[in-house]
């Protein structure tokens, strides 16, 4: 059960493993990012070390707002993001897929993702997305922003993340996708979500997807025993404190519960949602 440091930023990365060892978690996922320390091994393993949170996955900075980080090639992003998880001991790579207006990245995508674990032994594992959508509940408004398709079901990909919150933006079922990947499914960001314009990465428990339900699936498929990886990642960045502390020791807790059978969700409580659902029912 890892940390994302995708769940507490514009927060340095430090606060992550710090966070994540006081609360009880396994280890860490590194959102690669502007941050120097993020692109820095030396950095994240005296990080690692001092914490005692291994780094479980390294995020590839393949996001919009890292367009610059690791350079601009899309490829070099990735090789660079494999580098990093070698030298962290780390053993996923999990990436987006390519934007429609990375024309020549996105046609060798499917080959270049599969060549590279093939020739690394890293699994890269390839992210669902969502189709972009307009602000106006009015409009019904879509643009498909990634290329071959944000869906990973039936790509021919070896590895996959699933992330819930995705799934919801997408309103897709995040159960329905976790038994149509099968044994591909490597990795879960365990998140919450609705319907909408906005990804919103709330609490397990805030949104409307089933995420005990794909947790116990993942525990009845033999998901850890084939190495898979849940990793909490939220937006708990612009919570206070206190707020942040209890919502990321309850999907901790979620997680342990409907994963591992330990039964400890009553013992916390899941903060309300910050904002209004878009849907209410």
């Amino acid at each position: 059960m890892g940390l994302s440091s995708a769940s507490l930023m514009p927060s340095g990365v430090e606060n992550t493993f710090a966070l994540a060892s006081e609360l009880g978690y396994d280890g860490v996922e590194v959102m690669v990012w502007s941050e120097r320390a993020t692109q820095d091994s030396r950095i994240l393993s005296a990080l690692s070390e001092r914490h005692g949170q291994p780094v479980l996955a390294v995020h590839a900075p393949t996001l919009l707002l890292t367009r610059g980080v690791f350079g601009v090639d899309p490829w070099d992003k990735i090789d660079r993001s494999i580098e990093l998880a070698f030298a962290l001991g780390a053993p996923n790579v999990v990436l987006h897929p390519p934007f429609f207006w990375q024309t020549r990245y996105a046609r060798s995508f499917v080959a270049g993702v599969a060549l590279r674990e093939t020739t690394t032994g890293m699994h890269l594992c390839v992210e669902n997305m969502f189709t972009w959508r307009s602000r106006d509940s009015r409009s019904s408004r879509e643009f498909q922003a990634y290329s071959p398709t944000w869906d990973p079901v039936g790509q021919g990909y070896h590895s996959v993340t699933l992330d819930i919150s995705h799934a919801a933006t997408s309103g897709s079922d995040a159960l329905a996708m976790a038994r149509a990947l099968g044994p591909t499914l490597r990795h879960l960001h365990l998140t919450d979500g609705v319907p909408g314009f906005r990804d919103d990465h709330l609490l397990p428990g805030q949104g409307d997807q089933d995420c005990a339900g794909v947790l116990s699936h993942l525990a009845d498929t033999g998901f850890e025993e084939r190495g898979g990886q849940v990793v909490v990642e939220v937006k708990a960045g612009s919570m206070k404190a206190a707020e942040r502390r209890e919502g990321l020791a309850s999907a901790l807790a979620f997680a342990r519960e409907h994963l591992e059978g330990e039964g400890r969700t009553e013992s916390v409580h899941v903060p309300a949602p910050t904002r209004r659902r878009y849907r209410t029912s």
